[in-house]
């Protein structure tokens, strides 16, 4: 339900359900989970990256796993949303390495929560973006009500929410949601350069980088202070650090190893 592919150091990760817009099931969960497991354990993979298959990149849940069966009571969905989508919000935002989020299409629901919540994300101009949850009577899950609200303000959050109206790329790029959008043939490329460039990078320092920012979500300034100081001292012991000085006083371009 998921392919992975490793090249040059880059994990591109594909939901692959094309004919249910990439809805998510929780066998397909649990796949995307060991994934990126597998990305924070393995060294040579300096950055992942999240695409999907056909039209859409993700349509959110699928709601067969969110039904009563004939007779049986209504199913509790938070059970779902522990299992399946906040592991995967935590493993992309403790993985300590560039996750890159490529929208190739409807992104609904969590599949539009998912994509906000990645370090970069790139959405081709057909692309649109739907917080879903008010029609069926539920609320954002998938970090929606983590990030959105910090991305674009209270009242723009809010009416995402509650209003549950489709949004272009090129709307939720001027609202801060997204890094850029591109036209969808060109989306594979752009995402294949950017991964490229990052991947090439000094990848201990993006790391670090990364915690620092989640850290700042919880942090009053003089800990967020700290916070950086630590992180710091940390980059400043890492062979990438040393290589990037090296290459600065020997007028080179610096060959980092993400170490």
């Amino acid at each position: 339900m998921i392919l992975t592919d490793v090249a040059d150091g880059v994990l591109t990760i594909t939901l692959n359900r094309p004919d249910v817009l990439n809805s998510f099931t929780r066998p397909m969960a649990r796949e995307m989970q060991a994934a990126l497991r597998r990305a924070g354990e393995n060294e040579a993979i300096r950055v992942v990256v999240i695409t999907g298959a056909g039209r859409g990149f993700c349509a959110g849940q699928d709601l067969s796993e969110a039904l009563p069966a004939d007779g049986e009571p209504m199913p509790d969905i938070s059970e779902i949303v522990r299992d399946s989508y906040n592991p995967i919000i935590r493993a992309i935002r403790t993985l300590e390495k560039p996750v890159i989020c490529a929208v190739n299409g409807v992104a609904a629901g969590a599949g539009a929560n998912l994509a906000f919540a990645c370090d970069l994300t790139i959405a081709a101009q057909e692309a649109t973006f739907v917080e879903s949850f008010s029609k069926l009577g539920l609320i954002p899950d998938t970090s929606g009500t983590f990030f959105v609200p910090r991305l674009v303000g209270s009242q723009r959050a809010t009416g995402m929410f509650f209003l549950a109206e489709k949004m272009s790329a090129e709307q939720a790029k001027d609202w801060g949601l997204i890094w850029d959008v591109v036209p969808l043939s060109h989306l594979q490329e752009t995402v294949r350069q950017l991964a490229h460039r990052l991947a090439t990078q000094a990848t201990r320092g993006f790391g670090l980088t990364k915690r620092a920012m989640n850290a700042s979500w919880a942090n009053s300034l003089d800990q967020q202070l700290e916070v950086e100081a630590d992180c710091m001292h940390q980059a400043g012991r890492t062979a990438d650090y040393a290589e990037g000085v090296k290459a600065f006083l020997e007028k080179r371009a610096p060959v980092y190893k993400g170490r």
